[in-house]
């Protein structure tokens, strides 16, 4: 077992209390990782007051040599990082030690993005109604920004909120996920050790009506960034009043797999999106939708392929799948293949619990109105459904309440563009998973997956500024 970690809340760089300790987990061996010492109302006054009032904004260069120096800390910390990860989630390793990868990446670029100005000057002669006069843009910071985010990428996921608002000059206060909060605790310290002012970012944990809730309905704060379920995002589109609102919800992502596919690609791509992470990705492989000309010779191979994806202890190097996050998840997980079977479904691989562990689970046959195909099943399940053909599939694929992400493996480019126009959701990725972006592409959702507004480490910048327009007589 590791050293267990005891820690406190930041507020404005400095350890706060004020609540009782919160006790954090192993999934896989139920040991103490770690505690945190919450904070009540008192704690997210004192931080929302220290943000509000910092107007000591450091300047384009000093931002991202804080963001840089953070980036270069965190490599020479990668393992230990990783662990962490690993400790409090039950993720495996090798995914805790890519999550710390991907972190670096978000630092880097939202460095990059600090020194990028992408202001724009307009001539006003251009107009018989015009002046010999110019217009100029300009981002500036917003006075608070309040992010919320959740336990299935406890490092990435606080990284994508916190690097572009520091980027943008925004002051944050950040609610991880109770599940997972030592990461984000201690990467906090990473920010404030490399010269992040201590107004610019606290980290709270307590009562979610006297800290989330009440940061999310403060009049002062002028957006609310999260990470989670879609019943929560609702909740909060509907409490938190006259302000931005980012949020990045739940998906039901399918793997559109048609005749003319590469079918070696396909296996892989199904195993790799639906497994990674235990499964616990909102862009992770939800629906596999398959072509009835080549259904039986991709199951098959699919059955093969999951048998490599080693289940258990997350430490072991050996460990491909890790779990998902707790016993409670992996029940739930349980009873929704159990209820596909039920169905008609087959269970052709995997399906097996033990504690917070569920084996990657291949599953034939799946009802298309089976719950782990209409709701998102949070978990390493791949559910296969037959299709007739492309149209189909399209139809299937859009008939969800989700609009996050999709991929598409496919020979033919006709059938490639049809899909791309088709499919109503954030992301089509043409022979590749869902998921695949880079930290600093935009991506979002539509319909129950999100607004429609855009993260990554550039289109975050913009939702953690305002546009100042202004004019001069030149």
């Amino acid at each position: 077992m590791s050293e267990v970690q005891h820690l406190a809340c930041l507020v404005a760089g400095q350890p706060f209390t004020g609540g009782p300790s919160l006790v954090v987990r192993n999934p896989y061996s139920g040991e103490v990782s770690g505690t945190v010492a919450t904070v009540g109302r008192a704690g997210a006054d004192a931080a929302l007051a220290a943000a509000l009032g910092f107007a000591s904004t450091p300047t384009r260069h000093q931002r991202a040599e804080i963001l840089d120096r953070t980036r270069a800390a965190l490599e020479a910390r990668r393992e230990e990082f990783a662990r962490t990860i690993t400790s409090e989630a039950g993720l495996a390793l090798r995914e805790a030690r890519y999550e710390v990868g991907r972190t670096v990446d978000v630092l880097r670029f939202a460095a990059m993005e600090a020194l990028r100005d992408d202001g724009q000057v307009f001539s006003c002669d251009v107009s018989a109604q015009g002046k010999p006069r110019k217009i100029v843009t300009t981002r500036e910071p917003l006075r608070c920004a309040v992010a919320i985010t959740p336990f299935n990428h406890p490092l990435n996921q606080v990284a994508h909120k916190v690097a572009p608002a520091i980027a943008a000059g925004t002051p944050m206060v950040l609610k991880p996920s109770e599940k997972t909060p030592l990461v984000a605790l201690r990467f906090a310290q990473l920010l404030y050790d490399a010269g992040l002012p201590g107004p610019m970012l606290s980290v709270l944990l307590g009562p979610t009506h006297e800290v989330a809730e009440h940061l999310v309905r403060h009049p002062d704060v002028e957006v609310v960034a999260f990470t989670g379920s879609v019943p929560v995002g609702k909740r909060i589109a509907a409490t938190a009043g006259y302000k931005k609102l980012v949020l990045e919800l739940g998906g039901n992502d399918p793997l559109i797999v048609l005749d003319d596919a590469d079918l070696d690609l396909a296996v892989t791509l199904a195993a790799e999106g639906s497994y990674r992470n235990s499964g616990q990705r909102c862009t992770a492989v939800k629906r596999i939708l398959v072509q009835r000309g080549i259904l039986h010779a991709f199951t098959d191979r699919l059955v093969a392929r999951t048998a490599e994806y080693v289940c258990g202890n997350p430490m072991d190097e050996a460990t491909r799948v890790g779990t998902v996050i707790d016993e409670a998840s992996a029940r739930y997980l349980e009873e929704t293949v159990a209820d596909a079977v039920n169905a008609g479904a087959r269970v052709l691989a995997g399906g097996k619990r033990s504690g917070a562990l569920l084996q990657p689970t291949v599953i034939a046959d799946v009802p298309r109105d089976a719950r782990m195909v209409v709701c998102e099943s949070f978990g390493p399940l791949a559910p296969i459904l037959p299709v007739d053909d492309l149209d189909d599939a399209l139809r299937l694929a859009n008939s969800t309440a989700y609009g996050l992400s999709s991929g598409v493996v496919t020979r033919n480019l006709e059938h490639a563009i049809k899909a791309i126009r088709t499919l109503r959701c954030g992301t089509v990725n043409i022979n590749e998973v869902p998921g695949f972006r880079i930290e600093s592409s935009p991506f979002g959702g539509i319909k129950d997956s999100g607004l429609g507004i855009k993260e990554g480490v550039i289109e975050a910048i913009k939702g953690y500024t305002f546009v100042k327009t202004f004019s001069l007589p030149w």
